[in-house]
């Protein structure tokens, strides 16, 4: 039988983090340990880095999931120990996983099999605290906005326009939507709230779009948590947040220092989701390891519809960050599903689904392209994929101008990604790249969400309510510039989670546009996609337990 991720993590021989780091020639002081094998990268040696050359980024992003998995951070890790054993000196920038889908969907995000970071049982639970310390920022910031209305409300707020809402970092479906401040006068003033998971706080993505601790002091404070009765915005620096908030984010915005299971280095810091954020782990953590490294492989989430395109749109916009190549994920499996077939069908060969399915890819390399960046198709292997099946993407992906290569990196580790890895350097290496955001920063919100819904999606049009339309109208003034972040399902190119393989003609409907001010964008909330996800009918939960050893079992 094949041995789990958490029994291949566990027997890892790790390395003492502070050889990891100086692998990149980081000394042992300037790694703040949190035990052997993991530490975080101190602001001094961080500032003394600014003088290196940049590396060359490259971003791996994927299909449009499925049950049947796609592997990006495996592919990822895989990537980063191939181009390490072809001697490239080469570093991967993963975000930090969130306890909701640990404990939902996925019971673990630190890759799988012989492509994974480690230590894993950490890395997937909590890690070096920085989630909490981003929750617990969030939520002073909430608890203050309460208690200025209850000591007298000196800036106005009217507390039927107060948009910040609490987090947990949790998938709890009773949360969605709250009463709070019941039981009395003492509690304050009761008025309707909610909560959203912590990967969807701006705190969030303000963490991981800062570019120091003044920059996030600063965008901190530019975060608008409400509104007057004459509708003017009610700013966190108004409440004197940003320096307690930024406080008790002094240590969690130092990135995190870990490694592979072949010892080279991997940051990860960060963890916004993709299809209710921007998807992307931190710029400290990205521009970090550009100056430390030759090659930097850092992956976006989801599908490339909604990972990749703000990775481009937003994070490479903000940070000024020149992506060389994109590494496209796919498996045989999902493009089978993709292709029609049923979950439980997938294990028998059916080449002309994978054709089928293969409509999905060929949209996401488009996609790709038309942001100027070059790309290559890994199919992540699994075992019972056949030969014709591996043909029929390798056509699919030939007909679209590209090469697909197969990865085995889940069981052979870095000797798997070889090929993918020599294929890497040599687009990054040919300089072909010419990256540009799909829109610019002057056109106007409404069109920017049109671009995104046609030229991304394939969608005919968007559609929004009055209610909605006068809100885009009303941001236009002051925050028209702002790139957009979509948030919608991440199973399909439309609306539709069921809509499967390539869509085409459909029309995304706007729900709600909500500002984040100090991350720097609008989230633009599409059809039922929801900011508070629930647990399953039988979450990973269920299965993590301590075994008699005290040992961690069911996180994979």
């Amino acid at each position: 039988m094949a041995k789990s991720d958490i029994e291949i993590a566990r027997e890892a021989t790790m390395q003492p983090i502070a050889d990891v780091g100086a692998k990149l020639d980081i000394p042992a002081d300037a790694l703040l340990q949190y035990g052997p094998y993991k530490a975080k990268l101190s602001f001094d040696h961080i500032n003394k880095l600014q003088g290196n050359p940049d590396g060359k980024l490259i971003l791996v992003t994927a299909i449009s999931p499925t049950p049947a998995g796609e592997g990006k951070t495996t592919t990822s890790v895989g990537l980063s120990d191939g181009m390490n054993r072809i001697g490239k000196k080469a570093v991967v920038c993963l975000r930090e996983p969130s306890l909701g889908p640990c404990f939902g969907m996925k019971g673990g995000a630190a890759g799988g099999g012989y492509a994974q970071v480690v230590p894993m049982e950490d890395i997937n639970l909590h890690f070096t605290g920085d989630f909490h310390a981003i929750g617990v920022a969030h939520n002073l910031l909430s608890a203050l906005i309460d208690n200025h209305i209850y000591w007298g409300n000196a800036l106005g707020i009217d507390q039927r326009r107060v948009s910040w809402r609490r987090v947990v970092d949790m998938n709890d479906r009773a949360l969605r939507s709250i009463v709070n401040s019941m039981g009395g006068v003492a509690n304050g003033y009761p008025r309707e709230d909610g909560f959203d998971i912590t990967v969807a706080s701006e705190v969030m993505a303000v963490f991981c779009l800062a570019s120091d601790l003044n920059d996030l002091t600063e965008r901190l404070g530019n975060i608008v948590v409400a509104q007057t009765r004459e509708r003017k915005p009610v700013y966190a620096r108004e409440l004197l947040a940003a320096g307690p908030m930024s406080v008790l984010l002094k240590d969690a915005i130092s990135p995190n220092l870990v490694q592979t299971l072949e010892n080279n280095p991997a940051f990860i810091h960060g963890g916004p989701f993709a299809n209710i954020a921007h998807g992307c782990n931190s710029v400290i953590a990205t521009k970090t390891a550009l100056k430390l490294g030759d090659y930097v492989v850092t992956e976006a989430g989801f599908g490339a519809d909604l990972g990749a395109e703000k990775f481009f749109d937003i994070k490479c916009r903000k940070a000024g960050l020149d992506p060389k190549a994109v590494v496209l994920v796919a498996t045989i499996r999902a493009l089978k599903m993709h292709g029609g077939v049923a979950k439980g069908d997938l294990g028998n060969e059916n080449a002309e689904a994978v054709k089928t399915g293969c409509t999905n890819l060929a949209r996401h390399i488009a996609n790709v392209k038309s942001f100027g960046v070059p790309v290559v198709v890994a199919i992540n292997q699994f075992v019972n994929d056949t030969d014709a099946e591996v043909e029929a993407v390798r056509q699919a992906a030939s007909e679209s101008g590209v090469k697909a290569i197969l990865a085995s990196h889940w069981a052979n580790g870095g000797a798997g990604t070889e090929e993918l890895a020599k294929e890497v350097v040599e687009i990054v290496e040919s300089g072909v790249a010419n990256f540009k955001p799909i829109y610019d920063d002057s056109m106007p919100l409404w069109d920017k969400i049109k671009t995104v819904a046609t030229k991304i999606y394939g969608a005919a049009d968007i559609s929004a309510d009055d209610k909605v339309r006068k809100q885009i109208e009303e941001y236009q003034a002051d925050y028209g510039h702002f790139p957009v972040c979509m948030a919608k399902t991440q199973y399909s190119f439309s609306t539709d989670p069921n809509l499967k393989g390539a869509p085409s003609g459909h029309v995304i409907p706007v729900r709600e546009v909500r500002l984040s001010a100090g991350a720097g964008f609008l989230v633009v909330v599409c059809g039922e996609i929801m900011t508070m996800p629930g647990l399953p009918r039988v979450p990973a939960a269920n299965s993590i337990k301590l075994n008699a050893n005290g040992q961690i079992e069911g996180l994979f």
